[in-house]
């Protein structure tokens, strides 16, 4: 396949120094506020590139669509996904770079949000730029910045209730992933145990019925189901085994040891894999804490907070193929096949929107979230081709 085209409408000083800036837009997932300084910013090159974008709210927070017809006739729809927000920096002492200068240094682009996402999300832009510069394509891109990916996925969610993903015929999360091409996604459950007894003195517990005991039983008990599930689906390449993971635990304070609390909360981070399912995990879960709650004479209650299925995609679907194309004949090497440890925005997307994703981005897929997070300058432009690339052949292949 002959690039050069594509290639020529790529300016990498631009884009590198287009990334920097989003770096320095901070954007924590807790502060909409950010998100509305970025998607601002991303308006305006928008603009300047004659897009027309629709605005849309969900939760207070901004969200962006960008369709391009590519004047080429009749042809699929295929989009790119990148989200807005980023998680906070977390000490500054552990940083040896300001989190969002955006400084470059030996070839690398480092802060927060460099690798998740801002780098992905710039490259998509540019590779769909250099896509509509280099002449008419069939079918539509369309170009997906969510708010929220990092909390409860509001902006994924509302595009898909909102009916952005009715006609979109694939999907690429920009997210980092190492150069690996990731078509299968961990599924997610977030939950909350209350348990509610009866608060006493700490000389007289008879009076009282102590809720730490029981939740002392559900630690044991989800340890014990987590080694049943291990042994019941084992571990699935390239993702790994399934995993409960207890995270936050609530109950009584220091200044108050003398007294046994009447109530305690746990909460749980639950990963799981092709073969389990949520429903039938949730019952097991649930009869676990009902168990631990009725031998201590307390009661319980369990709260999904957010429930994300495990998403796949076939490793011989067109998404795929052209993606995993695209990367052999930008780099010429053929990538591998990966496995997203956590969830995207795809996972909405690909459950709910019933719409094939594919997960593959700049960025190591292991510095996510991390102090000194970077990325490699040059995967900005590479990155950006292999979107172009891939975009073209899926876009072509759809038409015929």
């Amino acid at each position: 396949m002959d690039i050069s085209a594509l290639d020529a409408g790529l300016n990498e000083q631009e884009l590198i120094e287009f990334t920097q800036q989003l770096v320095r837009t901070h954007t924590p997932h807790e502060e909409g506020r950010g998100e509305r300084v970025v998607a601002a910013f991303l308006l305006n090159k928008i603009k300047d590139w004659g897009w027309r974008a629709e605005v849309f709210d969900a939760g207070g927070r901004p969200n962006i669509v960008v369709t391009l017809a590519g004047g080429g006739g009749d042809g699929p729809t295929l989009a790119f996904e990148g989200h807005l927000d980023v998680v906070a920096e977390g000490d500054l002492d552990q940083w040896t770079v300001d989190p969002f200068g955006g400084e470059i240094r030996d070839g690398k682009l480092y802060g927060r949000g460099s690798a998740d996402m801002k780098s992905g999300v710039a490259a998509m832009l540019y590779g769909t730029r250099a896509l509509q510069l280099a002449g008419p394509f069939p079918g539509r891109v369309r170009l997906f910045l969510l708010a929220d990916e990092e909390g409860m996925m509001t902006g994924a969610k509302a595009a898909v209730a909102n009916g952005f993903v009715r006609d979109v015929d694939g999907v690429i999360c920009c997210e980092p992933e190492g150069d690996e091409v990731c078509p299968i996604s961990k599924g997610a459950i977030r939950l909350r145990v209350d348990f509610t007894g009866v608060m006493s003195h700490g000389a007289m517990p008879w009076q009282g019925r102590n809720t730490l005991p029981a939740l002392a039983r559900v630690l044991l008990g989800v340890e014990t189901l987590e080694g049943a599930l291990i042994q019941e689906v084992g571990s699935r390449p390239p993702l790994g085994a399934p995993s409960i993971t207890p995270t936050v635990v609530r109950a009584g304070t220091a200044d108050q040891m003398n007294t046994i609390t009447g109530t305690s909360a746990l909460y749980l981070d639950v990963r799981t894999v092709p073969g389990i399912d949520h429903e039938t995990l949730l019952k097991r879960i649930g009869e676990c804490v009902d168990t631990a709650a009725r031998d201590c004479a307390i009661g319980s209650a369990v709260t999904v907070i957010d429930d994300r299925p495990w998403v796949e995609t076939g490793s011989d679907t067109t998404l795929v193929t052209a993606l995993m194309r695209a990367h052999e004949t930008v780099n010429g090497v053929r990538p591998s096949l990966g496995g997203v440890p956590g969830t995207t925005d795809g996972t909405i997307l690909t459950h709910y929107g019933k719409v094939p994703s594919v997960v593959y981005g700049p960025g190591g897929k292991w510095i996510a979230h991390m102090a000194d997070e970077w990325v490699a300058v040059r995967d900005l432009k590479r990155y950006a081709l292999t979107y172009a690339v891939a975009a073209q052949d899926f876009l072509h292949e759809g038409a015929r």
